[in-house]
């Protein structure tokens, strides 16, 4: 998916070329204007989308899980979106069909430009190991349009989640007609436990993705513009 702020150029001309000058052409470019291609207009576009379907999906989430809690808490009602169960509902599902045919779409720009294998891959537990290490020792080294592999883990593991929060979503919505997914959750009753963790790790990963942003607040203004200065990075 497309939620990366403080991510890399998911199909940038200096990490996929079309052509073999593509790649020369973009870095000669890069050291004349002192600017590189950051985020594609692809990648900006299903991100923001995914922040807004994603925002309207938690907050109306919310609203509709305190009308039946799992456990003994409710989420502040000024947290939530719907005013009522019914309205909580329409939101949802309006919303969860934005984040489906979005999430198709950037699927399916990754796949045809090539960008999940520039920018995802390698990915090794050998890497994400040395990687995670290194940001407890505050050595984390960041530089815009490039991924560590932490941060390659982290994606691809938030669009699984993704994923599995939209399938439990409809093993909830519709549990007789998708019984056998249901099922493979456990039932009515297991899909809103895989739903509401699912939820929970998306939060979290939103959580710690502003975090990094607020920490390193010059990686924002490229999700809008597409577009980043080739000095000061990699500190």
């Amino acid at each position: 998916m497309a939620i990366a702020a403080a991510g890399p150029d998911l199909s940038s001309p200096e990490r996929v070329s079309k052509n073999g000058g593509d790649a020369m052409d973009a870095n000669t470019e890069a050291q004349m204007t002192g600017v590189k291609n950051v985020h594609p207009l692809a990648v900006r576009m299903t991100h923001w989308i995914n922040v807004f379907a994603m925002f309207i999906m938690v907050t109306s989430g919310w609203r509709i899980y305190n009308a039946s809690p799992l456990f003994d808490f409710k989420f502040p009602r000024d947290l939530t979106i719907g005013g009522w169960l019914g309205g909580a509902l329409q939101w949802h599902f309006a919303a969860m069909w934005i984040l489906v045919i979005n999430g198709l779409i950037y699927v399916a720009y990754g796949i045809v430009t090539r960008h999940f294998k520039a920018n995802f891959l390698p990915l090794t537990p050998r890497s994400v190991w040395h990687e995670f290490t290194n940001a407890l020792r505050g050595r984390i080294k960041h530089e815009l349009g490039v991924y560590n592999a932490v941060q390659r883990a982290a994606y691809i593991g938030v669009i699984g989640v993704i994923v599995l929060l939209v399938l439990s979503g409809i093993a909830i919505w519709k549990p007789v007609q998708f019984q056998g997914l249901a099922a493979l959750m456990g039932g009515f009753d297991g899909a809103r436990w895989v739903h509401f963790i699912a939820m929970a790790m998306v939060v979290l990963f939103v959580a710690v993705h502003v975090a990094m942003v607020a920490l390193v607040p010059r990686t924002l203004l490229p999700m809008f513009t597409g577009r980043a200065s080739t000095t000061g990075h990699g500190g």
